[in-house]
């Protein structure tokens, strides 16, 4: 992965415990014999997939509940590894907060890459060459691009082609057909078999994976997530939200329903959603647009959860005095400060002993 050369010294972070391992996963079994003679033919052979790589550390003295980070879509676990300028990223600075961290690569993605099923036409981001450097940048509202075609990046996302290029290298191709209640049935055999409770801390794509691991587990003890939206909110299904349509409609926020029973279960544990700057209905830019989408969509849901007794909060970054955050906040220039806000919230939800 390209880097921008710059160092940061800081203190030795002391782990408890660290490793990696898989969870979930099946296997489909091909009709047939297996012959040493034809080993390479699928005859009597299986396929293995479906699962989810995790990594993960474990600090001394760590706090009880631990965080699971889920990654968004096209992405793996880097998401929360390193900024594109080589400083840490949430994993290593919730740890040396004292939380235990675990981060994932979903199903048919990263280092989760096998699968059980073909890739399909509707697959997202399937191809190789992924011709779409330029489509990406804008749709995550990293920057634009000038009169010749340079990347420009906006405030807060590191400046220089080290920095572009370690974006753009992060990106993953899906491996077989996109199905969020298999990512989210996988998380949850994280969060029943590894822990005794967890957080998850969620981005994008992966925010819908969240809440629908919430409805399968009631080991979820909260939900953060970053910029959630390019998949389904969940509402009650006799409580559909309006649509707000994005320039290009099929990049507008979507939704949902569920029976009311399971969308309660939201009800019961707190839950914070961060945006960043650059959010923008009618904007030009595509990315402005469609994420003005998702706000207005993030807002109802919000709305939806508290009538019906919940603790949800909604902080737009520019509206409390930090501006300039793209779609990819978390790896930007204040990730910190964003981690410390993050961290706040946590203790003020009980969730840092």
């Amino acid at each position: 992965m390209a880097m921008a050369s710059v160092s940061f010294a800081k203190e030795p972070i002391t782990i408890a415990e660290q490793g990696s391992f898989t969870v979930g996963g099946s296997f489909v079994q091909h009709e047939g014999t297996f012959k040493p003679e034809n080993f390479v033919s699928p005859d009597g052979q299986r396929a293995y997939g479906d699962f989810a790589y995790v990594k993960y550390q474990k600090p001394v003295n760590a706090k009880k509940l631990p965080l699971i980070f889920q990654h968004g879509g096209a992405q793996s676990s880097r998401t929360w590894e390193m900024t594109v300028d080589g400083r840490e990223g949430f994993d290593s600075l919730f740890v040396r907060k004292g939380y235990s961290v675990y981060l994932l690569d979903q199903p048919r993605s990263g280092k989760a890459s096998l699968s059980t099923q073909a890739v399909t036409p509707d697959t997202p981001w399937a191809s190789n060459p992924n011709y779409g450097d330029k489509t990406l940048w804008i749709l995550s509202r990293v920057g634009n691009y000038d009169a010749d075609g340079k990347p420009v990046a906006n405030a807060q996302f590191p400046q220089g082609e080290a920095a572009y290029t370690a974006f753009q290298q992060a990106w993953t191709i899906g491996s077989g057909p996109l199905d969020n209640d298999l990512n989210a049935d996988v998380l949850v055999q994280l969060v029943n078999n590894k822990t005794d409770g967890a957080i998850l801390v969620t981005h994008s794509m992966g925010g819908t994976i969240g809440w629908r691991a919430a409805l399968r587990s009631n080991n979820v003890k909260a939900i953060v997530a970053w910029e959630p939206g390019g998949t389904p909110f969940l509402f009650p299904e006799n409580e559909m939200p309006t649509i707000t349509k994005a320039r290009f409609e099929t990049l507008s926020g979507s939704a949902m329903g569920v029976p009311m029973a399971e969308f309660k279960k939201l009800t019961q544990i707190p839950i914070v959603l961060y945006y960043g700057d650059h959010i923008k209905l009618g904007s030009n830019n595509v990315g402005e647009d469609k994420w003005g989408t998702e706000l207005a969509m993030a807002k109802q849901f919000v709305a939806t959860i508290n009538k019906h007794g919940g603790d949800a909060t909604l902080v737009h970054l520019p509206e409390i005095g930090i501006k300039g955050n793209s779609h990819f906040l978390m790896g930007e220039k204040n990730n910190e400060q964003l981690a410390d806000l993050m961290e706040q919230w946590l203790k003020e939800k009980g969730l840092a002993d």
